[in-house]
């Protein structure tokens, strides 16, 4: 057995429970600043309790919207925001969007530069050397897990792909996790973000760089989605599967930070790019097949790896069956994105003729390192086209 080593890195600060969002603004007084970045997500007005108390505490607020996924663009365009207004903090209270919006906004506020500067894959990569403005993130959807991870994913049109700025400077002062902001979520929004949790919480089990911190974290996660997703998302979330949701995403955020993702995040990430696509109903789309070909792949040309071994751990945590068997994961996962109706691929405009474009933006993705083994040319076809 070989020596276990890891490191572990997360926001300074984990505020988590039902009804703490009354708590932000002095979190956001107590870190010093006078003016406050807001940026928000499509619905700016589900903040506007937020930033009159923080107005109330004698702050000065500037909002900022972001109204889609990120792009480098938009990001450019915030810091113009944020410099006329001489921000000094930013708190960011949104989906994964505003969250990644925030999170590169506090960052970039004292490089200097250009987004592309520091952009992985499509830009320049140069290391973040600065410390970032003081950055809260709350999250008011289940999925992404973004107030914890240490990246934050732009899309560039020109490009056409998603890629990430990514460093410890990236990581929130403070993570606000309240459960009660999913009340009124619409179904949608939970089966997207919640089935991007899911993907969140096994890619990382299954990982090439697993650790037995974020196993952990990935065992009482996928736990918790299993009982809780598909009666969260088919009837309304009571306060228990809020609570599931929630930490399922938290659990999600800290394992992918610390363990890296695989095929999924892989394929996600330039799907997100060439097409206006849901994160999360892209990933739940691709789920199923990257989980089969995978487990193929093991057993063909590494029988003796540990990830092999996991596929069955994580049919009975999925199933509740401690016999079940590896396929029946894959059947789970499969009856679960058929119930909550998440589309294939080509609802948002993937074509044949584009699978091969797809493929090769896909193995050059950074997610695509940690898959538990390297897949073939025809296996990353394979899942393409079954994703379709």
């Amino acid at each position: 057995m070989s020596p276990t080593a890891f490191e572990f890195a997360t926001a300074t600060r984990i505020v988590f429970g039902p009804g703490r969002l009354s708590e932000a603004p002095e979190l956001v007084r107590s870190l010093g600043g006078q003016r406050v970045l807001l940026v928000t997500g499509k619905a700016p007005a589900r903040a506007r309790g937020l930033k009159a108390s923080l107005e109330a505490l004698g702050l000065a607020v500037e909002s900022f919207a972001v109204e889609g996924e990120p792009t480098v663009e938009l990001v450019r365009q915030g810091l113009g925001v944020l410099g006329e207004a001489r921000c000094d903090v930013v708190v960011a209270m949104g989906g994964g969007s505003a969250l990644d919006a925030g999170k590169a906004l506090a960052a970039l506020a004292t490089q200097g530069g250009d987004p592309l500067d520091y952009l992985e894959v499509i830009g320049r990569g140069q290391p973040l050397t600065r410390a970032s403005l003081p950055f809260v993130a709350i999250p008011t959807t289940a999925g992404t897990g973004s107030e914890v991870t240490r990246n934050a994913v732009l899309g560039s049109k020109q490009a056409q792909v998603k890629a990430s700025l990514r460093g410890p400077q990236l990581l929130p002062r403070v993570a606000l996790v309240d459960p009660d902001l999913l009340i009124g979520a619409p179904p949608a929004v939970l089966a997207s973000s919640g089935m991007d949790a899911l993907s969140q919480l096994i890619e990382p089990f299954l990982s090439a760089r697993a650790n037995p911190l974020t196993d952990a974290l990935a065992r009482e996660g996928l736990r918790r989605s299993a009982r809780s997703l598909r009666r969260a998302v088919l009837t309304e979330p009571d306060a228990e599967a809020r609570e599931d949701l929630a930490l399922a995403s938290l659990f999600g955020g800290l394992c992918l930070a610390n363990s890296g993702l695989g095929a999924v995040h892989g394929f996600a990430a330039p799907v997100g790019g060439m097409f206006d696509a849901p994160h999360g109903a892209v990933c739940a789309a691709l789920l199923p097949a990257v989980l089969d070909v995978n487990l193929r792949a093991l057993r063909a040309r590494a029988p003796e790896h540990p990830s092999l071994l996991r596929f069955r751990e994580l049919a009975a945590m999925l199933t509740g069956r401690p016999d079940a068997r590896e396929e029946d994961a894959l059947a789970w996962v499969e009856s679960l994105r058929a119930e909550l109706q998440i589309p294939g691929l080509a609802t948002y405009g993937l074509t044949p003729a584009r699978l091969p474009e797809l493929v090769t933006k896909a193995r050059a993705a950074s997610s695509m390192k940690a898959n538990p083994l390297t897949l073939t040319e025809a296996e990353l076809t394979e899942i393409a086209t079954r994703s379709l």
